[in-house]
């Protein structure tokens, strides 16, 4: 395709692969992070970095966010003039996690604008991110998914489109982190179970990834919690406790019940509670091997 010109904020462990494989596809990008380290490393790959939020959005024809909550996303979106400064007809990609109740605003706020707007979660760790590899869920109206499909193709291994309502990709993105975390804690418990008779994590969990959880979020989970290899995280503790928070809020919003997700949610909070925000959200092994008074 011909070369776009793309605004993108928030260069974090996803967004900096994420920028540099749009950079990679021959676009003209413009970065914008609050710490600028990671900008200046884009920018000796070609991006041009802008001075503030704001700048990002001058003259770009499409709009990349990948930011780490609702706060960050009022704060860079919403509250710092991009909107106000991209051109009409432009289109923001936010590949965010976010709640739905700020996915609505964000689609009114486009909208009273005249610009495009496509949820485009991500599913992938940063190794995935910067090798263009991520599953992309992504939703919006047809014009405007039709201008981003094919800037998220150096992105993605595959995009999944959810049709035209964002809310839609949204919800698949937090329902999805609660599976990964729903297997992440089955792994955590019964590899408890297994270490309290005898038997390592590492020999229980390569029995059970290389037979009947032979799926890539057991086999890298599963990894993780075999080499207690919870850190630099891939996903932070932290990051895991906002996620199911927004799936039980989402669910509590269509009185859906979700029992695992409470206990999810109390499991990540003694994990916080312990000092292990930063640590990789695999550590939630940890937490259950405390519970079971194993060193």
């Amino acid at each position: 395709m011909n070369s776009m010109r793309i605004g993108f904020i928030g260069l974090g462990a996803m967004g900096a692969g994420m920028a540099g494989n749009l950079l990679k596809a021959g676009h003209a990008v413009t970065v914008w992070n609050r710490s600028p380290a990671a900008a200046e490393a884009l920018a000796k790959l070609g991006a041009n970095v802008a001075k503030d939020a704001r700048s990002v959005g001058e003259g770009v024809q499409v709009l990349h966010s990948m930011l780490a909550n609702d706060a960050a996303v009022r704060a860079a979106i919403l509250d710092s003039g991009v909107l106000d400064a991209l051109p009409k007809a432009a289109v923001h990609v936010n590949h965010a996690t976010l709640s739905v109740a700020l996915v609505r605003e964000l689609v009114e706020a486009h909208e009273r604008r005249g610009l495009g707007y496509v949820a485009a979660p991500v599913f992938g760790r940063p190794d995935v991110a910067a090798s263009g590899g991520l599953n992309i869920v992504a939703a919006g109206k047809a014009d405007a998914m039709a201008k981003v499909l094919p800037l998220l193709e150096p992105l993605a291994g595959k995009v999944w489109p959810m049709g035209d309502d964002p809310v839609r990709a949204n919800v698949v993105k937090i329902a999805g982190n609660f599976m990964i975390g729903a297997a992440i804690e089955s792994m955590a418990e019964a590899s408890a179970l297994t270490r309290a008779h005898g038997v390592p994590a590492k020999d229980f969990l390569e029995v059970m990834t290389g037979s009947l959880f032979a799926a890539p979020v057991f086999k890298t989970y599963g990894g993780l919690i075999a080499e207690e290899n919870y850190s630099p995280a891939g996903f932070k503790m932290s990051l895991g406790f906002k996620d199911i928070g927004l799936a039980r809020s989402a669910a509590e919003t269509e009185r859906v019940p979700m029992p695992f997700a409470s206990v999810l949610h109390d499991t990540l909070l003694e994990a916080l509670a312990a000092g292990e925000a930063d640590l990789d959200w695999s550590a939630l092994a940890k937490v259950a091997a405390r519970r079971a008074h194993i060193g």
